[in-house]
């Protein structure tokens, strides 16, 4: 692989350990990781990116996403419901995908991720129909580019046993143990500058047992690998499991041993003060997913309580079916906005919101070789163009989530170059966006 010298970019927002912000800097990307930073760094043969005009930052990393729901976008009937309404009419849908519905959608999901920046993202996959596996996204990740942690995702409680899940979308959890074994052991790398890991990620406390979820805990931590789950989404969630529990979802989930720094937890809009602190002492991870939450009218998060105690916070798009795009930008512009209408003007500036959608989300997923602008770490970069119409007049380019742009100009993970002058290089986008639309009104009929 040749390398890449970013050159004279206009502001260079490091995200280091001093969170240093530079000015007509070079950056030189070397056999996978960031090789030199400064002014006039030797081109030898390196390819020349020209960023006079460009702002550039760590690539994002998305930490929360449902990569198949791009086939079910903005379908009547979901559009306007709750959580669990929204999970029931959906459901059914979901039963008739199989492995090329995995594969596409994984696809169309991960260039929308790329196109908005996003270099390292999270999946969580927890349903099976007709044949597919886990192995389908993973491939589509390969073939795109991404970083990936692919999250190996199980439903075991049925309509029949209580569950929302149809039976039909339901697993056996000794099958589900056993397949979260074999993924792990085929695709799992826990070396730094992985391409592939996999997590286990039993659904939520509504669709598996007590049993698969300390179970699933034991395995994961055995193996080494991370833990993902759903928890305190909204108000439902929070009555499901004082009904069913008798307890909060904090203290279920520290009972079945799911707090620590190899855990982290999609949502969390409802934590109480308590439960915030038993994240933050316990470094548990959490995933904020702001449009999804006003989408589904979950709430807003208490995202300023949660950093201001230490709590691990990164972003997620979630699944495209509750939010239904899949742009990083615009995720942490959200939660910029959120954080200051429920705390004020002054609670969240664009470079935390920045800083979550980055470092902090490469800290939540395990990855402090990602992250951040800094010699020796992965070379995972977005280059964003300032000179476009979104930053005309723009006083601090900088502050990329005020003004914009919300889409990269180019990207590069593992230094390789992902995007280009705003187009995906590793896939024919228009052919897979084309099979999409073709997949999507066959589920409609």
């Amino acid at each position: 692989m040749p390398d890449s010298l970013i050159r004279n970019a206009r502001h260079v927002l490091t995200m280091d350990d001093q969170r240093r912000e530079l000015r007509a800097t070079d950056i030189l990307l070397q056999d996978g990781v960031i090789a030199g930073i400064g002014l006039g760094l030797p081109a030898k043969e390196a390819e020349i990116i020209e960023a006079g005009n460009a702002v550039v930052t760590p690539g994002l990393v998305n930490t929360h996403h449902h990569l198949y729901q791009t086939l079910t976008r903005a379908v009547p009937g979901a559009q306007d419901a709750l959580l669990f309404g929204w999970l029931q009419r959906l459901y059914p849908i979901w039963a008739r995908f199989g492995p090329e519905e995995m594969f596409v959608s994984a696809q169309i999901g991960l260039a929308e991720l790329a196109l908005s920046g996003c270099t390292l993202t999270s999946d969580h996959l927890y349903l099976y129909p007709n044949g597919s596996r886990l192995d389908d996204t993973i491939a589509a990740a390969s073939e795109v580019g991404l970083r990936f942690h692919a999250t190996r995702g199980a439903m075991s409680i049925g309509e029949s046993e209580g569950g929302l899940p149809p039976d039909a979308l339901v697993e056996d959890e000794k099958t589900i143990l056993e397949d979260c074994i074999r993924v792990i052991d085929v695709f799992h790398d826990p070396q730094p500058g992985a391409m592939i890991r996999v997590g286990v990620a039993p659904c939520s406390p509504f669709s598996v047992t007590r049993d698969l979820m300390r179970d699933a805990a034991i395995l994961a931590r055995d193996k080494g690998v991370m833990m993902h789950t759903h928890l305190a989404e909204n108000d439902e969630d929070i009555a499901y499991s004082l009904e069913k529990f008798g307890c909060r979802p904090g203290q279920y989930a520290e009972d079945l041993g799911w707090i620590g720094d190899d855990v982290w937890h999609a949502h969390c809009v409802k934590l109480d003060g308590a439960e915030i602190d038993l994240f933050a002492r316990s470094r548990t991870g959490v995933a904020h997913c702001p449009c999804s939450n006003c989408r589904l009218g979950s709430g807003i998060a208490p995202i300023r309580q949660m950093r201001d105690a230490g709590v691990p916070v990164g972003l997620g798009v979630d699944g495209s079916a509750s939010n239904d795009i899949g742009n990083l930008v615009v995720e942490a512009r959200q939660a910029m906005l959120l954080q200051r209408v429920v705390n004020g003007a002054d609670a969240m500036s664009a470079r935390e919101a920045l800083e979550i959608a980055t470092r902090g989300g490469a800290q939540v997923l395990g990855r402090d070789d990602c992250g951040q602008i800094a010699v020796g770490r992965r070379a995972d970069l977005a280059i964003w163009d300032i000179d476009a119409v979104e930053n005309a007049g723009s006083w601090d380019p900088a502050a990329l989530l005020l003004a914009g742009p919300m889409r990269v100009r180019d990207l590069f993970v593992e230094g390789r170059p992902i995007v280009r002058d705003g187009q995906m290089l590793t896939i024919d986008l228009p052919r897979v966006i084309a099979r999409q639309n073709q997949l999507a009104q066959r589920l409609a009929m």
